[in-house]
């Protein structure tokens, strides 16, 4: 059984900063080969794209919103994926939660992704 455990989430004051983490296990989990993902869904609006990155951690990708605020890295030796999230606007607050898929193409859809965690929730006031 796969888990997915995102953790840092929290309050902060705009402008502010915030580093989530998401710390993957499982017995026939690998994780070095998976693209991991970071989605966001804020109250009445469906789950987002935040950031991808892929299974070496030298290809990433962001939704236009995060861009030069957001840096999406992993650590493959700790299983562990992590989203820096610095300057950020009430309009980044959500749950925020991690994904797996071995599918490295379409890392943007939400269907591609085969395990997910159950969230971590940042609030940004203004």
């Amino acid at each position: 059984q796969v888990q997915l455990v995102e953790s840092g989430g929290g309050l902060v004051q705009a402008g502010g900063s915030l580093r989530l983490s998401c710390a993957a296990s499982g017995r026939t989990f690998t994780f070095s080969v998976y693209t991991m993902g970071w989605f966001r869904q804020a109250p009445g609006k469906e789950r987002e794209f935040v950031a991808a990155i892929n299974w070496r951690g030298d290809s990433t990708d962001y939704t236009d919103s995060v861009k030069g605020r957001f840096t999406i890295s992993r650590d493959n030796a700790k299983n562990t994926v992590y989203l820096q999230m610095n300057s950020l606007k009430p309009e980044d607050t959500a749950v925020y939660y991690c994904a797996a898929t071995r599918f490295s193409s379409n890392r943007r859809v939400r269907s591609v992704y085969e395990y997910w965690g159950q969230g971590t929730q940042v609030t940004v006031s203004s």
